[in-house]
């Protein structure tokens, strides 16, 4: 009896020994392919840097092109931010190299204080690119994309933009920056400059925060002003930081969404302030 519960004991051992070895390989081999996907981003990155001419548009040209700059419905002071955004620069992308990489692209942006300096993708649906790179290639880091939902020109009132949010800070992970103090204290990081075949285009950070994973600011469409003031001012409550910025309900609004944690996102919204309509 005593010799078969040590040959029982034995063989639990080795089965544990098993388990216990197979998990570590797991879980060595998912490092691996992570941080060889993150290696990868980052080299496609570099390359579609060098493939495109994204240069700034100086303010003083701005007369001479179709520039709006877009005007609080309410009368704000001198002394607010808003009038030293506004006469931020622009960025102007030239898409015809990244669209021969890819068809999909949608335009291109830029988040001061992070690493966020990107083309970004729209297809068919919210999945493709969470497990694809910009040139299609599968890559667990996925790529930047707009919400297949919103309109390509960004013109829907909410305009919404994904990425993972990577522990390299490579795609949205160094959106993480924006909780920072370093990143709040720095008010020239409140502006997002984007670039589309369309238009160039400043937004004015308006709210920043992370929540348990909800859908419920992901809306495209609103039923009136009223409802889009709602929205707005739910958003404006959730920041983690008072920016005192005033959203209107003729305002249009960009969101950015990634992860935060396993189970909590991190979000970030803006509104449009000046804009440029290209000639197609």
């Amino acid at each position: 009896m005593r010799d078969r519960v040590i040959k029982v004991l034995n063989v639990l051992i080795i089965l544990v020994t098993l388990v216990c070895l197979y998990s570590i390989s797991s879980s060595i081999y998912h490092i691996f392919v992570w941080k060889q996907d993150g290696d990868s981003i980052n080299k496609l990155s570099d390359d579609l840097l060098d493939i495109t001419d994204v240069k700034e548009i100086p303010v003083e040209d701005e007369d001479n092109r179709n520039v709006e700059v877009v005007k609080p419905d309410e009368e704000i002071p001198e002394s607010d931010p808003y009038w030293a955004y506004v006469n931020m620069n622009m960025i102007d992308v030239d898409f015809y190299d990244l669209k021969d990489v890819n068809k999909e692209v949608a335009g291109w942006i830029q988040v001061n204080g992070t690493n966020i300096n990107y083309p970004f993708v729209q297809t068919k649906d919210n999945k493709y690119y969470l497990t694809h790179a910009f040139d299609k290639s599968k890559n667990s880091a996925g790529w930047v994309f707009l919400d297949y939902r919103n309109k390509s020109d960004l013109t829907d009132k909410n305009n919404i933009i994904y990425a993972h949010g990577r522990y390299d800070n490579t795609m949205f992970g160094s959106l993480r920056n924006a909780l920072t103090n370093g990143w709040l204290n720095n008010k020239n990081n409140f502006i997002i400059r984007i670039a589309t075949p369309y238009q160039n285009s400043l937004w004015q950070v308006f709210s920043i925060y992370h929540i348990p994973t909800t859908s419920d600011y992901l809306r495209i469409n609103f039923a009136d002003d009223q409802d889009f003031s709602n929205f707005t001012n739910m958003l404006i409550k959730r920041s983690a930081y008072k920016f005192n910025t005033k959203v209107s309900p003729s305002d249009k609004i960009l969101t950015l969404s990634t992860c935060y944690n396993d189970t909590e996102k991190l979000v970030l919204h803006a509104k449009l302030i000046k804009y440029e309509n290209k000639a197609n």
